[in-house]
């Protein structure tokens, strides 16, 4: 554990560690990562968070005021990379939190751990001007891949990065899902990455172009089925931090706050405590960390 406790404290400081590093990283994270299925089962206390996007210093600040790791439980649902400017040093730091600590941190798969996303919205580029190779894009696109897919947090909470899918009803059919690709186009993997929660009756087609809107008897339904009491989700970005849809029997948590460097949002995470009782912290974005502006151009439907 030496040497991943010397790679965390690098990466504390916004410093990239070396490629071959990385590669070793990732190797001891797929050991990890393989080893766990498509829906996690976790035990409270934990704190849930959703998308960081790169934005690596509101990442410290999410630390500094959700509590540090191993004295906090955590769970990170998805979007870790693209659109900020330090996706490389949040993805590795948390991929090396989860390697030196990983019943302390769960990480489950956003749509844009996908090669085909990072090479348009951030993280590809990043790696190239950081590297000098794709090498570090490879070894953690092939770490996206192995990243599960949900959570259920003592048979109560269940955690995915977007939402439910027409072609899932029950949590075993999660299980079922040959998870180790690339994100496909559509199916119950797509959907559970990218649908969203909206005032509709059933199923709509998503304006995302991937995956759908779901409304509240679609949630009623897939808790009583799952005995479960509340979905929570992140994929949408919710100037408020959070928000809470269908009399509270679902929850958006974003993480990134200022998101773009621009958006001007407060960011939130959900602490769940030992009696399943939740609450939200609040929080901006870093104060005097330097921030790069977004040069990526990004399609409304992606916010």
């Amino acid at each position: 554990m030496d040497d991943i406790d010397a790679h965390i404290e690098t990466l504390m400081r916004c410093e990239i560690i070396s490629e071959d590093q990385v590669r070793v990283l990732c190797e001891k994270a797929t050991e990890i990562l393989e080893a766990e299925g498509n829906v996690l089962q976790i035990s409270a206390p934990i704190t849930i968070c959703g998308d960081i996007h790169g934005q690596y210093h509101d990442l410290v600040e999410l630390f500094r005021v959700g509590g540090e790791i191993p004295e906090t439980n955590y769970i990170f649902m998805g979007d870790f990379v693209d659109r900020g400017s330090h996706s490389v040093e949040t993805f590795l730091l948390l991929l090396a939190l989860k390697v030196r600590y990983p019943n302390r941190m769960a990480l489950i798969r956003g749509n844009h751990e996908s090669r085909q996303i990072t090479q348009v919205y951030g993280f590809y580029d990043e790696c190239l001007r950081k590297y000098g190779s794709a090498n570090v894009w490879i070894y953690c696109t092939g770490v996206f891949d192995r990243i599960s897919l949900s959570a259920v947090i003592d048979n109560s909470i269940f955690c995915v990065h977007g939402g439910l899918s027409p072609s899932i009803s029950s949590l075993d059919e999660i299980n079922a899902i040959e998870r180790k690709v690339e994100v496909p186009h559509e199916g119950p993997m797509c959907d559970l990455l990218w649908s969203d929660p909206e005032d509709v009756q059933g199923w709509a087609v998503s304006p995302r172009g991937a995956g759908y809107l779901f409304g509240a008897d679609v949630v009623e339904q897939f808790n009583h089925r799952n005995s479960l009491e509340i979905v929570a989700r992140a994929h949408q970005l919710v100037m408020e931090g959070y928000k809470s849809h269908f009399e509270g029997t679902a929850y958006t948590v974003w993480s990134a706050p200022n998101y773009c460097y621009r958006c001007g949002n407060v960011a939130a995470i959900m602490r769940v405590d030992e009696g399943m009782r939740k609450d939200f912290v609040i929080f901006k974005d870093a104060p005097l960390a330097h921030r790069s502006p977004n040069t990526i151009s990004v399609p409304e439907y992606f916010l």
